[in-house]
């Protein structure tokens, strides 16, 4: 008797469990079928806004930088030596909140990183420890410029190696190449909804020549080929940033072969120009192209890291210019605005403990007459821009 009562109450229990189960079911379903019909109404809200963005239109906004060149002297790979290597973070330290500030920051490296395995070298023939590329990552660099007239210092051997470790440590770089595919694929680099195509050239190498059959070793200024490039990039891109090796050392001024090599390339569809090879600043200004758009030119960045001083040649900074992205039923706008410059300056103590400081700073790193100094680059540099 005990035993069946035992039984009832587990058949009881079980059936009432089976009961709520099958409650709690019904309820879970009929409570994601009005979950359901609630996100309808959501979903076609999102269609409606789409439509309403498609009316007035989409605006996206990136900001653009570009620093000098990284030209590495012994007196700078030295300063770097460590047990272990090398380590030049520490001399883009006190810039490193600056660096990281535009959505996409150029750098032109001036010399190879073959590193040791090929023997690290300064002026003439520069190989650089491949540890700097490494710095430059972490300074906030996003790609590198390449084509210039040390890119063939170490002949072919050190640019593929160069290339080889820049790709290694996710390095982006343009203007060299170790084939003529590679000479060919864009270099082409995403921000807030704007692609940006960059492109490198140089005036020379030095009186190397470039091995016979692989001109895609290093890009040469040749206006065909250029204007080519351009183009293709114009149609895969919304910006086209070209990086230019150019004009004469230690001239505060562009001459006039660079001036009319900035207008013939703007007229071919060319946004910006970043200008390197002089080892001095020269000024930004807008030029303004046969089909009616503004572009921006910097003739030159001057250095941003290197053993040079003295005579404006261990002065340099960072170029910026805001791209906004207009996107209506009529098509596609590209706006160019608020070009700006922030100069820096290399200190160093009898060719130790290089730094690269904001220039308004420099007082305190031993630069004398810093203030003036600052005033006087603002003016060189922003002043030809109306």
């Amino acid at each position: 008797m005990k035993m069946r009562k035992t039984l009832l109450l587990t058949t009881l229990l079980c059936t009432i469990l089976v009961l709520l189960s099958s409650f709690l079911i019904f309820k879970m379903y009929t409570e994601n079928k009005a979950a359901a019909a609630v996100k309808k109404p959501a979903q076609l809200h999102y269609q409606s806004r789409e439509s309403v963005i498609g009316n007035k239109g989409l605006k996206e906004e990136a900001t653009l930088g570009a620093i000098g060149d990284i030209l590495i002297h012994d007196w700078v790979y030295n300063d770097a030596k460590t047990k272990a290597g090398y380590d030049f973070r520490p001399m883009f330290e006190h810039m490193k909140p600056l660096l990281r500030e535009p959505d996409l920051l150029l750098a032109n490296q001036e010399t190879i990183l073959g590193g040791t395995a090929i023997g690290v070298s300064s002026y003439p023939m520069f190989n650089s420890p491949q540890e700097v590329g490494d710095a430059l990552i972490d300074a906030g660099i996003d790609i590198v410029s390449t084509a210039n007239n040390h890119s063939l210092d170490k002949g072919e051997k050190g640019l593929k190696a160069s290339i080889d470790y820049m790709d290694q440590i996710g390095l982006p770089h343009v203007g060299t190449s170790r084939s003529a595919s590679e000479r060919k694929t864009l270099k082409i680099m995403s921000k807030n909804g704007i692609n940006i195509a960059y492109l490198s050239y140089t005036y020379g190498t030095n009186g190397i020549p470039v091995p016979k059959g692989k001109d895609y070793l290093v890009n040469l200024i040749d206006k065909p080929l250029m204007q080519e490039e351009i183009h293709r990039a114009k149609n895969e891109a919304d910006i086209v940033v070209l990086s230019l090796h150019w004009g004469n050392e230690y001239q505060l001024q562009p001459t006039d072969e660079q001036k009319e090599l900035a207008k013939y390339l703007v007229d071919e569809g060319v946004d910006i120009i970043f200008g390197h090879h002089p080892h001095v600043l020269q000024p930004m200004e807008w030029i303004e192209a046969k089909d009616g758009r503004k572009s921006l030119v910097v003739y030159s960045l001057g250095n941003f890291l290197s053993g040079q001083m003295r005579d404006y040649k261990d002065v340099g900074g960072l170029a910026t210019v805001h791209i906004t992205k207009y996107i209506d039923q009529k098509g596609v706008r590209i706006e160019l605005s608020n070009p700006s410059f922030f100069p820096t300056y290399v200190s160093n103590k009898q060719l130790k403990n290089y730094r690269i400081v904001p220039l308004e700073e420099a007082g305190s790193y031993g630069l004398k007459n810093a203030d003036s100094k600052y005033n006087e680059i603002q003016k060189h540099m922003l002043g030809n821009l109306h």
